[in-house]
């Protein structure tokens, strides 16, 4: 399992897989929900300035998690993504238990540590900092 081609295929897909959870999360604040309901959720949860927190979330969330799919700044992206669900884990998830059907922390704790791994094995050879790197 050590070899570089069952390394690359392995950061492909778990970028692929959180870039798209990524995406869809901040589509759904921008376009499904809506910045306006997004805003007074934030806001019940006692985020700071909620209309710009909801703005910059759903961007971060929308950008970022394209970014990741095409591997392109990957590194940095996947730490200020760490970042924002660090935020999110402690705003509206540290005091609803571990478990994600009460609304606890468990799914954040899991995106950031996969985001983690990103943030220290890099984006691999199948992304488009792989293909900057080697041109």
């Amino acid at each position: 399992m050590d070899k570089p081609a069952v390394r690359d295929a392995a950061l492909l897909i778990l970028r692929a897989v959180l870039g798209i959870v990524f995406v869809a999360h901040g589509w759904d604040k921008f376009f499904l929900r809506g910045l306006t309901e997004t805003t007074g959720q934030f806001s019940a949860w006692g985020v700071p300035q909620p209309k710009l927190s909801a703005y910059l979330t759903a961007t971060a969330e929308l950008v970022g998690g394209a970014l990741l799919v095409v591997g392109l700044l990957t590194t940095f992206v996947a730490g200020a993504l760490a970042l924002l669900m660090l935020a999110a884990a402690y705003f509206v998830h540290l005091d609803n238990g571990f478990f994600m059907s009460t609304g606890g922390f468990e799914y954040p704790l899991v995106m950031i540590t996969a985001l983690l791994m990103i943030v220290v094995f890099g984006a691999g050879r199948a992304s488009l900092d792989g293909v900057l790197s080697r041109a």
